[in-house]
C-alpha cells in the first residue's frame, strides 16, 4: 500500500495530478476510522490528509469556525464546547458501532454527512457547511461558499460535498456554522409503548408547539438486556430491555421546564411521562446518536447494522415488519424517520428484505456495518433510480472525470 502524506493543498494538487497521469486512483483518508463503510476501493494508493489538522480561524461571536479537513473531531468539539458552542446537527461518532478508535476528522464528518437526533430541527451536516476549499479530480484547487451565514452567490457546491464520501473532491479546509449550546435540556420518558403507539406519541410531540428537538423510540428487546449506554434508564423486565420512548426539549431553563410540563400533559393519553435532566439527558441522547445499543463491543456486535431513512409516518410499520421477518432488533430516531436495524448475520445481510421494505416506504437504506465478505456481495449504498443515478454520474464526472477519487466506494460496479 503506497501512502502519500500531504502537508498542504499544493501537495494534494500534485498527488492528484500524478494519479491522473499514471491512471492510479486514490483512496482518501484522514485516520481511516470510516474505512469500513462502503465498498473496498479499487486502488493501492492512499492520500492521507491527517497532517492538515489546524484550526485556521474560530470566531465564537460570529458563530463560525474554519478548519483544515484533517482536524480531529474530538479536539474540535472540545474547543467549541469550551466556548459553550456546538455543531447543532450532532455529528454521529461511528467508532462504537464500527469498533474503531475514535479518531474521526472534520473532513470525514462532512464526507459521511451523518447527523444525530437534532437533525429534525437543525438540519444535516450540509446545512451547516458554509464553505470549503478542495481539490477536484482534475487536480485543481477550488473554493466554494464563504465565511458568512448568508452567502447565496452562484451554485452552492459545498452542499454536494456533504455525504459524497470523498468521491467528488479532496477537501482541504472547511468553514462551519456553530451554535450556542442550550442552557438546559429536559427529556420525557414514556415506558412500555409498542412501535405504532410510540410513533403516534412522537408525531404528537413533534407536531406540538413545544419545540421538541429530538424524538426516539427503543422497542422492547430481548437482545439489548445490557442496554449499552442506557442501563441506568432502560429498566429490565424478565431478561428484556423494556420499551422506551424519549422526547427532548432544550433552551433556557425556565422555558425547557415549562414546555416539558405542557408536553407531559399532552402525552398523558400515552402514559405517565417521567423526566430526566441535563447530564442524564445528554448521556441518553449521545447513546442514541452513536447507536450504542448496537455497539461492536456489545451483545449484537457481530450483527450487520443498517441505517434506513424513510417518511416518519412509515417508520413504525417498516421497523416492526423488518424485525419480525428477520429476527432482528431496531431503534427509531427522528420521530420514526430514521431506523437503525441490527439483523442476524447472513451472507446478504438481509439486503433483499431491507431494500424491499425501504423502497415500499419511499425510503433508502445504507449498510453501515458488515464484514468484508458481505460488502463484496451487497450494495452498501441504496441503488438509485435511473434518473437520479444519471444525474449523480454527471455531477461526479464534472468533478472527477477519470474516477481518480475513492473509486468503487459507492458502487460495486465502478472501476
Amino acid at each position: 500500500m503506497d501512502t502519500l502524506k500531504v502537508r498542504d493543498a499544493k501537495d494534494v494538487e500534485e498527488v492528484v495530478r500524478a494519479a491522473i497521469a499514471s491512471e492510479q486512483p486514490l483512496e482518501i483518508i484522514g485516520h481511516g476510522g470510516k474505512r469500513g463503510i462502503g465498498h473496498a476501493m479499487a486502488t493501492n494508493a492512499v492520500l492521507d490528509v491527517s497532517a492538515l489538522n489546524a484550526v485556521t480561524a474560530y470566531e465564537p461571536n460570529e458563530l463560525i469556525i474554519t478548519l483544515q479537513a484533517g482536524a480531529p473531531l474530538a479536539d474540535v468539539l472540545a474547543l467549541i464546547d469550551a466556548k459553550n458552542q456546538q455543531f447543532a446537527f450532532e455529528p454521529v461518532n461511528t467508532a462504537p458501532l464500527l469498533g474503531t478508535p475514535a479518531t474521526g476528522t472534520i473532513g470525514g464528518m462532512i464526507a459521511a454527512g451523518l447527523a444525530g437526533p437534532r437533525r429534525i430541527r437543525a438540519g444535516g451536516a450540509r446545512d451547516h457547511l458554509l464553505g470549503a476549499h478542495a481539490v477536484s479530480g482534475f487536480g485543481d484547487s477550488f473554493k466554494t461558499g464563504g465565511k458568512v451565514v448568508k452567502n447565496v452567490t452562484g451554485y452552492d457546491l459545498c452542499k454536494l460535498l456533504a455525504g459524497s464520501w470523498g468521491t467528488l473532491s479532496v477537501m482541504t479546509e472547511v468553514t462551519l456554522k456553530v451554535m450556542p449550546k442550550p442552557e438546559a435540556e429536559r427529556t420525557l420518558l414514556l415506558r412500555g409503548l409498542d412501535d405504532a403507539t410510540a410513533n403516534k406519541a412522537m408525531t404528537a410531540a413533534l407536531g406540538s408547539p413545544f419545540d421538541v428537538s429530538a424524538a426516539a423510540h427503543l422497542p422492547k428487546s430481548a437482545f439489548r438486556t445490557g442496554a449499552e449506554g442506557l442501563s441506568d434508564i432502560a429498566g429490565q423486565g424478565e431478561g428484556e430491555a423494556e420499551a422506551l420512548t424519549v422526547l427532548r426539549l432544550e433552551g433556557i431553563t425556565a422555558s425547557a421546564a415549562h414546555r416539558a410540563g405542557s408536553l407531559r400533559q399532552l402525552l398523558a393519553p400515552f402514559g405517565t411521562a417521567t423526566l430526566i435532566e441535563d447530564v442524564a439527558s445528554a448521556a441518553l441522547w449521545s447513546a442514541i446518536r452513536d447507536v450504542l445499543p448496537f455497539a461492536a463491543s456489545g451483545a449484537l456486535g457481530a450483527w450487520p447494522v443498517w441505517r434506513i431513512v424513510c417518511p416518519p409516518a412509515s417508520g413504525a410499520a417498516l421497523g416492526t415488519q423488518l424485525a419480525r421477518e428477520t429476527g432482528g432488533d431496531v431503534i427509531y430516531d427522528w420521530g420514526g424517520g430514521l431506523i437503525w436495524a441490527a439483523l442476524p448475520p447472513k451472507p446478504h445481510a438481509h439486503a433483499p428484505a431491507v431494500r424491499a421494505r425501504a423502497n415500499a416506504a419511499g425510503g433508502h437504506a445504507t449498510l453501515i456495518r458488515a464484514t468484508d465478505d458481505v460488502r463484496r456481495e451487497v450494495d452498501v449504498f441504496h441503488p438509485q433510480a435511473p434518473g437520479i443515478a444519471a444525474l449523480s454520474e454527471r455531477v461526479r464526472a464534472s468533478f472527477d472525470p477519470k474516477i481518480i477519487l475513492n473509486r468503487g466506494r459507492l458502487t460495486r460496479s465502478a472501476g
